[in-house]
């Protein structure tokens, strides 16, 4: 029969051996470790970042205290840290112009669309459209609004609808009101005949 103490000494000596076993396992394991050091500040780039994004935005925009536009978008992004300050509209934006007695006198609308904050210019992408009060309707691909010259351009194929006639062309030059407007390139204009709507 085993004495009391050699059970216990074996014990003893299991015990020893295990932890011996889990310190060598664990001085192994900490030598196959590479210390990785990730230096994220050095890989954020403030001029690509947006300073604020906001979704889901309807606000109202005033020149000289007086309320000029309203704008509705998905997503808005300020870049304020760019080298070229701007916003960005990149999932479409609707925008409308208002008279001094707040009555819309027109509407934008537009896929994407930029606006570059120094030099008062908007760029508007994919399907872009420009309604007038009372019934003109300016269909493009791309447009820029110059609020500094005052002016609105595009270089793109145009479809202009009228209470008369429809006008087609390559580029675009108006004033900010539409009411001095040419097509650069026109290919077509085509009245529209009031004989051939019928009434039911």
């Amino acid at each position: 029969m085993a004495s009391p103490t050699r059970h216990n000494n074996r014990s003893l000596r299991r015990a020893t051996d295990m932890l011996v076993a889990m310190m060598l396992a664990l001085i192994v394991a900490s030598a196959c470790t590479e210390e990785r050091k990730v230096d994220v500040a050095g890989k954020i780039n403030p001029k690509g970042m947006p300073t604020m994004a906001t979704r889901n935005i309807s606000t109202l925009i005033s020149d000289s205290g007086i309320v000029q536009y309203k704008i509705v978008a998905p997503l808005w992004k300020v870049f304020e840290e760019s080298d070229t300050p701007y916003w960005s509209f990149p999932m479409g934006l609707y925008l409308e112009k208002f008279d001094p007695y707040f009555k819309v006198i027109a509407t934008v609308a537009a896929d994407s669309a930029k606006f570059f904050k120094n030099q008062k210019l908007w760029r508007l992408d994919g399907r872009v459209e420009l309604t007038q009060v009372p019934k003109t309707l300016f269909q493009t691909e791309q447009l820029f609004w110059d609020q500094q010259r005052g002016i609105l351009y595009s270089d793109s194929f145009i479809h202009i609808e009228t209470e008369t006639h429809v006008l087609e062309g390559i580029g675009f030059e108006s004033d900010e009101k539409l009411r001095s407007y040419r097509v650069i390139h026109p290919q077509g204009i085509f009245p529209i005949n009031s004989d051939h709507v019928q009434n039911p």
